[in-house]
């Protein structure tokens, strides 16, 4: 399967039970002082809004940051980190030796930190097709409300202390797991009544939901009731299975979504499991709408794009891909699923997809190799280097859930 899972391992974590109980009036009260030891966001001009020319990679956001004026990085918008934090490789790369008392700088706007430590996501390169920078954590979801325009790939901060929603989409309550953002929702297999169970909202992971078979027995949702695959993925660790099938559908607040990919994780039967944390809400299901948070008011808001009735498309090869070498410009196959397309035309694990359609594969980036292999009904013709030696290929793609 497509590698979407950006963050699982830490995503896990909060599935198996890690950490206070979100239902916890006292975990709303803590995030509440911690915002307010923070020094406000500063903006340009005595204004109260930004907009930032955001990238909008897959169902992830770049933000564009000056660290002290420094040269622009591009940090990743991550609504489960506890913290922002500067990759060690950058901050050298930024002659950055102290980060101690300093300004993230965006375009107008500056937010001041007493420190912005270093933390190293080693994997997320290879998994996402792009350098790793950073990241904006808590400490910068609770100084701005932050509007994420997946429509437009447009990102907006406002003054919490000035805004107020005037829109017709759904304001929902946000609740704190610590500093990790929860909202309730409603999934539905078939066969199944449907349920309304705590789900993460993080905004760092490219697939549409995660499900935990756990809070599943609990509340009668198996993944046996559907259809699923293996998958396939070089970012499942922690001693989890992960099983891709389709929700019939999710309902969050008065919207309801149709068929989402699901991935039920299998955690470890001595695992401490809070039975009311079903599972996480990614960027797979955020980018069908203008999504606002508002830490302050303790509300997220949804507005749906024209995206919002997009039917999901599954990976339909088989094949997990990363990126690899110098400008991430070389496509390693991390592992083929048995059964899939990509097994029965002979892809093996190792394989460094060279050419696709005779297009030379350095001329694309791994999130368009990705868009390929969910083309339903497909054929193409991969040029693989094996061994030092060129193989060619045809696979044929086709629906697998």
């Amino acid at each position: 399967m497509r590698a979407a899972f950006t963050a699982l391992g830490a995503i896990l974590g909060i599935l198996l039970g890690f950490g206070p109980h979100p239902n916890s009036f006292a975990n709303s009260q803590m995030a509440a002082q911690q915002t307010a030891a923070l020094a406000p966001a500063r903006f340009a001009f005595g204004g109260n809004a930004a907009e930032i020319p955001a990238e909008f990679v897959g169902n992830l956001v770049f933000v564009p940051v000056d660290i002290n004026k420094s040269q622009p990085s591009l940090f990743v918008l991550d609504s489960t980190a506890a913290t922002s934090s500067v990759s060690p490789i950058r901050a050298t790369d930024l002659g950055l030796s102290n980060l101690k008392d300093l300004t993230l700088n965006f375009p107008g706007v500056d937010m001041p930190f007493a420190a912005l430590p270093t933390i190293d996501k080693p994997d997320f390169s290879q998994e996402v097709g792009r350098p790793y920078q950073g990241t904006l954590g808590a400490d910068f979801f609770s100084r701005v409300v932050v509007e994420m325009d997946y429509g437009r790939q447009t990102l907006r901060l406002y003054d919490p202390a000035a805004y107020k929603y005037t829109g017709k989409g759904a304001v929902l309550p946000l609740r704190f797991n610590g500093t990790t953002p929860l909202i309730k929702a409603s999934l539905k297999l078939a066969g199944q009544k449907t349920r309304e169970v705590d789900f993460v909202v993080n905004t760092a992971l490219d697939a549409s939901v995660i499900v935990s078979d756990r809070p599943g027995e609990v509340h009668r949702i198996f993944s046996s009731h559907a259809k699923t695959i293996n998958a396939s993925d070089p970012q499942i660790e922690g001693g989890a299975t992960v099983a891709l099938g389709r929700l019939t559908n999710l309902e969050i607040g008065r919207y309801e979504i149709r068929g989402p990919v699901a991935a039920f994780v299998h955690p470890k039967a001595n695992s401490s499991l809070d039975n009311n944390r079903a599972g996480v809400i990614g960027g797979g299901i955020l980018r069908r709408f203008t999504v606002i948070f508002d830490y302050a008011h303790q509300q997220v808001i949804l507005d749906p794009n024209n995206h919002f009735e997009d039917y999901e498309q599954e990976d339909k090869s088989g094949i997990a891909v990363v990126a690899k070498g110098p400008g991430l410009l070389t496509f390693e196959v991390a592992s083929v699923q048995p059964g899939t397309p990509g097994a029965e035309a002979g892809v093996l694990k190792g394989d460094i997809i060279a050419g696709i359609d005779d297009e030379p594969a350095a001329d694309l980036i791994l999130a368009s190799i990705r868009s390929l292999f969910r083309q339903v009904g497909h054929k193409y013709k991969l040029l693989i280097q094996r061994n030092g030696q060129s193989v060619q290929i045809t696979i044929q793609m086709r629906r697998l859930l």
